[in-house]
């Protein structure tokens, strides 16, 4: 792999399994883990394909085959991977870079972006990741995208991408329950479109 992502670059020896047990424990003390999942379940059509990109854990995608769902999950770290395989049966988990996807699947309705995936990429291939993610989902269906905006990813840096990728930006919202956005928010989910 050339491009080395952030999630390996940026972070310390353990930091995967700390992830893992971090997720775990907060489950385990029943927090709500599922918001990410709700949004995207309102918005999906029932029994729809989704890919869950940057799956990490697989909190995400495992929730959203609980709703009823066909989930296909995607990390390049195959510690998280190993996690959502060992954790939450039903989905399809794999170990890939998003940045070179190439999936022998069905077309996805949508593709959910979760937990700073875009932060985590490698420098540079944010619109490669983008135009990836984009060739797995159907014309007309969504991708929805989070992260925090005040990280080393800047917004008008992703908006650039989304250009480049040829995707349209629908609506942008400062939370994962809708909260409007602002130019002083720290976090953005984005709703792009596939044309």
């Amino acid at each position: 792999m050339t491009d080395i992502p952030r999630w390996f670059s940026a972070t310390k020896d353990g930091h995967s399994q700390w992830y893992v047990d971090r997720f775990r424990q907060l489950a385990a003390e029943g927090a709500d883990l599922a918001g990410e999942a709700r949004l995207v379940d309102a918005v999906a059509a029932p029994g729809s394909r989704v890919l869950d990109a940057g799956c990490g854990p697989g909190r995400v995608g495992a929730e959203l085959h609980a709703r009823g769902h066909t989930v296909v999950g995607v990390d390049v770290d195959p510690v998280l991977v190993a996690a959502a395989e060992a954790d939450h049966p039903g989905p399809r988990w794999v170990v890939g870079d998003l940045s070179t996807l190439d999936l022998d699947e069905e077309p996805f309705d949508v593709a959910v972006v979760a937990g700073n995936v875009m932060v985590f990429v490698a420098p540079g291939t944010e619109q490669r990741v983008l135009e990836s993610i984009a060739r797995h989902v159907r014309p007309g269906g969504r991708i929805i995208l989070g992260f925090a905006t005040d990280r080393e990813l800047a917004l008008s840096s992703f908006d650039a991408a989304v250009d480049g990728a040829g995707l349209v930006l629908e609506q942008r919202f400062a939370t994962w329950d809708l909260r409007p956005f602002s130019d002083t928010a720290d976090f953005a989910v984005t709703f792009l479109r596939v044309p």
